[in-house]
């Protein structure tokens, strides 16, 4: 696969790129667990019995993922096509569970338009709840639809981009979680019966994130992770008119997160400390039930059962891919429930990252976690990578990710940074690069690379890897740092702010502009942190890859890189995958493309 590596690294390699995933979807009433898990290549769904027996759901063409119907043996199914992101709805019919997976033949087909976006929200036993654009393409609307007929009601037209919406105990109201205008910031509103006046929750102008509502007992008030005038997101109980916050759990150094039952009667709070999220349960009041058994520190997501005595867990660490656990909600004691299979050889080569602060010239601290090889490649010693997450709103955290694992197991040190305008630190942290402090974010990688020779690491055979805006991040590394990184993969980056505006799907336009600058009155700026605009600075080699079928980042970004880049004599690669949208989601292309990609960094990282 590499030149100059052993087989049995080549071997350690392809064994990572093969590793399977598990992920758990909902809990019916029997305990049966709804999963997904990429057997076939993608993510299709999965039933595991409550004594452990596994059914195999679906054979479709993309991922998909799904939520049963409760009281009924049917689970409503979305799924797109090549990750267009246009995601439609079917039914699966289980009451005669199928002797082979289902291809999209099998499925009845609920809410379907491929010119549009349906996305499922949530399921009662009479009704399923999504958000689609197919009133203009734009705007997002909130749509009840009535399992036993098929009619629909519009519960939320207010436009704008719909996060997610939950329904109330008594299936009369929705709580709609939006994106507002201002960078990083969400807003909620309630729509139906319950609403107090025009339904506003929360105030559409404050620089806050509000997320995972839930209705509370009684439908009189709702549960939502918050950081309203709080620099740390914590849990509190808000009134339908938003007057009255009442904060349940808080943490005054860490971020907090909220799973809350289906009656809203307890809740799940994690506690987010340097990439990694430590689980208990408390009661509906705040206080604390139990602490849950969590199997190694890394990354839980949690699916409550409609009884509440029990959880699922779906937990990543940095050295196990994905596994299930079952929790007994009242002591918090788990037990496993699927897990992937490592081999052995394989598990002993899984590097596990060490947490770091890195200097910045204008005194800020980046977070940093650092992945060292288990193996020492004299060509390789003292080369890094420095992998950064999309977003820009979002977080590394401390999960399993086999390129990380496998750059590492090359014989490359990874380095995992936060850049400010990185979640999970804090509301200050994640605002220093909003709009024109953009390139702030990009200087953290120029203090990064200073801090190499600290570390023992070489500063002349440092690399730049990241997707979306990572993408990005790599692009502006090596235009505006050219002389610091000896090369980059770009994967569905933005080469330009300006195009990637223009060219983005419609509904999407109006909140990026938020976060990165509108045309209209930042368009100087944006040429200003465009990588294309310091082309002819570029020297380091790119290798590029990007989906034919992305929505969110058109390929035309990385076609006109390479173009430009070609016209210089500049090597630059570029790997399309037609059957791909924003990412690679499918075992055989992150197959062809990860190793293609690394050996394209040994080449240029080796000595």
């Amino acid at each position: 696969m590499f030149d100059g590596v052993s087989t049995s690294t080549d071997t350690t390699v392809r064994s990572l790129l093969d590793l399977r995933t598990w992920v758990a979807f909902d809990v019916d009433d029997a305990g049966r667990v709804l999963a997904g898990h990429d057997e076939l290549g993608t993510l299709q769904l999965v039933e595991i019995e409550p004594d452990g027996a596994r059914t195999p759901l679906t054979a479709l063409a993309g991922r998909c993922s799904g939520r049963y119907v409760p009281g009924r043996r049917q689970v409503v199914v979305q799924h797109d096509t090549d990750g267009d992101e246009l995601m439609q709805l079917s039914l699966l019919d289980l009451t005669v569970p199928p002797a082979e997976p289902v291809t999209l033949a099998g499925l009845v087909p609920l809410v379907r338009d491929e010119r549009f976006i349906h996305v499922l929200q949530d399921v009662t036993a009479d009704s399923v709840v999504f958000h689609t654009n197919r009133r203009n393409g734009v705007d997002m609307d909130v749509v009840v639809r009535d399992l036993a007929t098929g009619s629909e009601r519009v519960v939320h037209d207010g436009g704008g981009y719909v996060a997610a919406a939950a329904v109330s105990h008594d299936h009369g109201s929705v709580a709609v979680t939006g994106l507002s205008l201002r960078p990083a910031s969400t807003l909620v509103r309630v729509s139906g019966p319950r609403a107090v006046g025009d339904g506003t929750v929360t105030d559409p102008d404050e620089h806050a994130r509000h997320s995972q509502v839930a209705w509370a007992p009684g439908d009189e008030a709702l549960l939502v992770e918050s950081n309203h005038e709080r620099e740390f997101t914590g849990i509190a109980r808000v009134s339908l008119d938003g007057r009255e916050w009442t904060w349940l759990v808080t943490d005054e150094a860490h971020d907090l997160r909220l799973w809350a039952s289906p009656s809203g009667r307890a809740m799940v709070v994690g506690t987010v400390r340097d990439g990694a999220v430590a689980l208990a349960v408390h009661e509906g009041d705040g206080a604390l039930r139990c602490t849950v058994e969590v199997p190694g520190e890394g990354v839980p997501d949690v699916v409550w059962a409609a009884d509440e005595q029990r959880l699922v867990l779906t937990l990543s660490t940095p050295t196990d891919p994905s596994s299930l656990h079952l929790v007994d909600a009242t002591t918090g004691a788990s037990t496993p429930l699927a897990a992937v299979e490592v081999p052995a050889d394989v598990r002993a080569s899984l590097a596990a990252p060490t947490v770091h602060r890195v200097p910045t010239p204008d005194g800020e601290e980046v977070p940093l976690f650092r992945y060292s090889p288990a193996g020492d490649d004299p060509a390789l010693a003292g080369a890094s990578v420095l992998l950064v997450h999309g977003g820009p709103e979002s977080a590394s955290m401390r999960s399993f990710s086999p390129v990380v694992q496998v750059l590492c197991a090359t014989g490359l040190t990874v380095l995992v940074p936060n850049v400010r305008g990185s979640t999970t630190y804090g509301k200050r942290w994640y605002s220093l690069d909003d709009v024109r402090l953009r390139l702030d974010s990009v200087a953290d990688l120029a203090a990064i690379h200073d801090w190499l020779p600290s570390q023992g690491l070489d500063p002349a055979r440092s690399a730049l890897w990241g997707g979306s805006y990572g993408g990005y991040m790599v692009l502006a590394g090596v235009s505006m740092q050219p002389e610091r990184w000896a090369a980059g993969v770009d994967i569905v980056g933005m080469s330009s702010l300006v195009t990637f505006l223009e060219n983005t799907s419609p509904y999407r336009v109006a909140y990026r502009e938020r976060e990165y600058g509108s045309l209209a009155e930042d368009r100087d700026f944006l040429l200003e942190a465009s990588p294309i605009t310091y082309l002819d600075d570029i020297v380091a080699p790119l290798f590029v890859i990007h989906g034919a079928n992305d929505p969110r980042v058109p390929l035309s970004e990385a076609e006109q890189i390479r173009d430009a880049l070609a016209g210089r004599g500049i090597d630059c690669a570029l790997r399309v995958y037609h059957d791909e949208g924003h990412g690679l989601a499918k075992r055989e292309n992150r197959q062809d493309a990860y190793p293609a990609a690394i050996g394209f960094l040994r080449r240029h990282l080796a000595r």
